[in-house]
């Protein structure tokens, strides 16, 4: 669920006109509802409800601080995989006690700085950061509480790029080798090994690969603690989908793979620990962007927009679809036709939505790329000195720009020219 809708036959983000929004703050821009990722974040803390329970929210999916401070307001931690994100989840006032460390490539410096800030966490991710967190806590008289990230080597059923759990992604250590790293880490300085993490992938739509993942977790924890292991918390990683194409799919309920959880380790004595992020941002945000021209091609038709794959890479990157709906809803009448909508950057793959059957569209039209709040901004860039867009929050019948559009002299001023030139 999220709420964007029509009123008054105009595209809103609660009770702001999306046709008024892009007149004051130009197009393209991202718009996130402020109700949305609320309603989102208490789905999903509250199908844990009654047992001791830490949701994390993963910062890469949308690292606006804007956003962090609206679910860090609702108790949410946070999961981060740098420095930066760990300082954006400090300044949105995050307590560092509800903050985990994640990530295959900690360099000493994050972990010094994680460890004075005080952070619940690390999750571990191999034998050699294992040693080099312990040499940069015992060299600063701290202690790394660490939960080690296991490859259970099982497929969640996802696109390649975002499966984290199988033998052959970067992820985690082999699940045959973890009880014997655990040994290891309960001898080294520096270090108390408290947790299990886990997390085999993203955009995951069957809860089969979770139950089979969580088995393995359950197992493991009895290993452990026969081996003396205090164990405090486990850490299930996120991965619930979020469905890119409306009714047509649905992925799993909080509910329903809150009972997967609860049957793997609601007898097990430990904290429960989630990193969701997608499923909590990614219907909470759209992309709107306006209809530049439209191009009748040999053998297919080109809407081009002012959007482009700089501004949202993820139709390109992971052949992904995002729901098109146009903001005037009169449009949602007209007859549809197979479109390519394309952007102005220079590249064949800048494409929003190939061969899709859309409204017919005209120039100065807007048109609203749903489910864009996750992995959106976050991965956007300046490719063709383009300027990264605005992003906006809504609230009610309120909106705020809370990540203002750049000018060309910030954008082209950081760069020097050196004095031999």
């Amino acid at each position: 669920m999220h709420h964007f809708a029509y009123k008054g036959g105009v595209l809103h983000a609660e009770d702001v006109s999306l046709d008024a929004l892009a007149s004051d703050v130009g197009t393209p821009f991202y718009c996130y509802s402020t109700a949305t990722l609320e309603r989102h974040y208490r789905v999903f803390s509250e199908a844990f409800s009654g047992a001791d329970a830490l949701v994390c929210y993963s910062i890469k999916a949308n690292s606006n601080i804007a956003v962090l401070r609206t679910l860090g307001q609702l108790g949410s931690g946070m999961d981060v995989v740098s420095e930066g994100e760990l300082r954006r989840a400090l300044t949105a006032g995050v307590p560092a006690e509800r903050i985990v460390f994640s990530g295959v490539g900690k360099t000493r410096e994050e972990m010094a700085f994680a460890l004075s800030e005080g952070i619940y966490a690390f999750n571990v991710e191999s034998e050699p950061e294992l040693t080099a967190l312990s040499e940069v806590a015992a060299g600063l008289g701290a202690t790394a509480r660490v939960a080690i990230r296991v490859n259970p080597d099982i497929d969640p059923k996802t696109h390649r790029k975002i499966s984290t759990g199988k033998a052959e992604d970067k992820f985690g250590v082999p699940y045959e080798r973890a009880r014997d790293l655990y040994r290891e880490a309960a001898g080294l300085q520096g270090i108390a090994p408290c947790g299990i993490h886990m997390h085999i992938g993203s955009q995951i739509t069957d809860l089969k690969p979770f139950n089979d993942a969580f088995a393995l977790l359950r197992e493991l924890a009895g290993q452990l603690k026969d081996d003396g292991v205090s164990l405090e918390f486990i850490n299930f990683g996120g991965g619930l989908g979020v469905p890119y194409r409306g009714t047509n799919d649905v992925p799993p309920h909080p509910d329903e793979y809150a009972n997967v959880v609860l049957d793997a380790a609601s007898d097990l004595g430990c904290r429960l620990m989630f990193e969701p992020g997608r499923m909590i941002a990614a219907n909470a945000g759209i992309l709107v962007s306006r209809v530049l021209y439209v191009k009748e091609g040999t053998d297919k038709s080109f809407t081009i927009v002012d959007a482009a794959m700089n501004d949202l890479i993820r139709p390109t990157l992971y052949e992904a679809y995002h729901d098109i709906w146009p903001v005037d809803e009169a449009l949602r009448a007209a007859a549809q036709r197979k479109t390519d909508v394309v952007g102005p950057v220079c590249e064949t793959g800048d494409y929003l939505a190939p061969d899709r059957d859309l409204p017919p569209f005209a120039p100065g039209d807007l048109m609203a790329i749903m489910t864009a709040g996750a992995y959106g901004a976050v991965q956007s860039s300046t490719y063709n000195t383009r300027l990264l867009v605005p992003e906006v929050l809504v609230k009610g019948s309120d909106y705020a720009v809370v990540r203002p559009r750049p000018d060309y002299d910030d954008l082209i001023g950081r760069e020097k020219i050196p004095d031999w030139l």
